[in-house]
């Protein structure tokens, strides 16, 4: 009996160790942070061209690959990178600077036709994801379209 109750103890110890899952898929973990917050951080803090780019790519990985316990990209990321990808000085930046494995990543080699669909289409789809957000990106998607 003593046995068996030390046995079921470390069992429960054991099962209950396990790393707990986020909810959401941040881009990987780099120096005891998320790529993303690593990213944005260098970013809004000095930004370059190479930060855009480097961002660029986070944010395609976390959207395309939502690995998290939610299987869906975090709140506001498609947002974010929507807006990005809308900027007007985005696809010119990407063209010149994106090293050859960063271009690989898209399709086009039209950065300007190319990132204004898909930025468009990743506001939509953070409309369709979290609508929670509509009062703030609906008026965006309207000033856009018009």
């Amino acid at each position: 009996m003593k046995k068996t109750i030390i046995l079921t103890f470390c069992i429960i110890s054991l099962c209950s160790c396990s790393v707990p899952k986020s909810l959401y898929y941040w881009g990987g973990t780099y120096k005891d942070a998320s790529v993303y917050e690593n990213l944005t951080y260098q970013n809004y803090d000095k930004q370059t061209p190479e930060s855009i780019c480097n961002l660029i790519c986070a944010y395609e990985d976390i959207v395309k690959n939502p690995t998290g316990l939610r299987k869906m990209p975090p709140p506001g990321i498609c947002a974010e990178y929507g807006y990005l990808l809308l900027k007007g000085e985005t696809p010119e930046i990407f063209s010149k600077y994106a090293t050859a494995k960063q271009k690989k990543i898209f399709a086009s080699q039209n950065y300007g036709e190319y990132f204004g669909l898909y930025g468009i289409e990743l506001l939509e789809k953070e409309l369709q994801l979290y609508p929670e957000s509509a009062q703030f990106i609906k008026p965006l998607l309207d000033k856009l379209k018009r």
